[in-house]
């Protein structure tokens, strides 16, 4: 059943319809709506039938799928302490059904998703340049002021981090051909300015860490002067912007995350609770959370939440490493290099419902899942550097 022509449609749509309708969608409950019927009901009405598919993911990362249903029992049975209805739990569901929809509809060939990944790339590099005509030539902005983008991608920081992740796996899967390697360094220029006049420096140093270090797990002539050059664009981009970038400051994460970590400390075995709504305070000032996905994991959820958390993320980056030989294996290190990141800096939280901060969170996962199957060791690195 899930090989079915309507099955594969409707989630080719869903992978498309989270990369894009997160910008081009009038609101965001068409946004979820579209999410629901594009991904969240074929994968549930299919994952019987794709067992044989699942349990190669279960087999080959036990590690990632054990900490992942340990953090969602977990999540869980804190909300009886939380004092929020166990109907909150449908969230953890919905991210389940996201992971398992990238397995299923790859079927062991995991070029699938990287193609539809490239083109969602293409259209967020459109979205980019949509989104600073609009704001500096329609609206009129001072080329000064922060970027935002369209749709749930306003946000000047979250936006810039799902546009800095669409950057980095568009880098990694730079197509042979001449003439689409020129569309590609186009849409790469649109993704790294739209970073750039966003004023994000956590994006912009999550991407630059990733650049910078590029030639670990992709060791080759183009990915050094890929290196190379990124480090004289920041350098320009910081000495032409710098008094934008100095005058914020610190925009108290030091603060942030201390308070944070005495807030953990307070309930260190329990935390407050999955859904348990939280402030933590900086020099006076109240924020809606603490600006840092690990510190929020502990807060919600205590150091056993936390505890799962790190065992998963940090399995994506082993599981990875292992498959750095392969095109697949090297983006899923990049992007959880410039998500890892970016998480120090600012996200608000881990189980909520589909939002930007899922790009940095569980699209890596989910892409990482595909590192199960044989072909993503080697034999479709061809395939996934053709493109369409």
């Amino acid at each position: 059943m899930y090989e079915s022509r309507w099955a594969q449609t409707l989630m080719t749509c869903g992978v498309l319809w989270f990369m894009l309708a997160i910008a081009f969608a009038p609101t965001n409950k068409i946004y979820q709506q579209g999410l629901v019927l594009f991904t969240w009901l074929p994968t549930l009405v299919v994952a019987w039938s794709a067992r044989s598919v699942l349990a190669q993911v279960w087999h080959a990362q036990r590690v990632l799928c054990l900490s992942l249903i340990g953090l969602a029992v977990w999540a869980t049975l804190s909300l009886s302490w939380s004092g929020q209805p166990l109907s909150q739990a449908k969230q953890l569901l919905y991210i389940a059904l996201f992971v398992m929809s990238f397995s299923i509809l790859a079927n062991g060939r995991p070029e699938r998703i990287v193609r539809l990944m490239k083109w969602g790339g293409l259209g967020l590099a459109i979205m980019a340049l949509v989104a600073m005509v609009r704001f500096y030539l329609v609206d009129g902005r001072h080329l000064m002021d922060r970027l935002e983008g369209l749709g749930e991608l306003a946000h000047p920081i979250l936006g810039a981090y799902a546009i800095g992740l669409a950057g980095v796996w568009m880098l990694h899967w730079m197509p042979r051909e001449r003439g689409m390697q020129v569309l590609w360094w186009v849409a790469l220029g649109l993704l790294g300015a739209f970073v750039v006049f966003t004023q994000s420096r956590g994006a912009a140093v999550a991407l630059l860490v990733t650049v910078l270090a590029m030639p670990l797990w992709r060791c080759n002539r183009q990915t050094v002067l890929i290196s190379v050059a990124g480090l004289i664009v920041a350098g320009i981009v910081f000495w032409s912007m710098q008094a934008q970038m100095l005058s914020r400051g610190s925009s108290y994460r030091p603060e942030l995350f201390m308070s944070s970590l005495q807030m953990i400390k307070a309930h260190p075995w329990l935390g407050l609770g999955f859904e348990a709504r939280f402030g933590v305070s900086a020099l006076g000032i109240e924020f809606d959370h603490s600006h840092n996905l690990f510190t929020s994991v502990g807060i919600s959820l205590g150091l056993p939440g936390l505890l799962l958390w790190s065992i998963a993320w940090f399995s994506v980056l082993v599981y990875g490493w292992r498959a750095r030989a392969s095109l697949l294996g090297q983006a899923v290190v990049g992007m959880w290099v410039f998500s890892t990141m970016a998480m120090q800096f600012d996200a608000a939280s881990l189980l909520d419902t589909p939002r930007a901060e899922w790009f940095i969170t569980w699209l890596p996962i989910a892409l990482a899942t595909l590192l199960s199957f044989k072909a993503a060791g080697g034999e479709a690195c061809d395939k996934i550097s053709r493109f369409p």
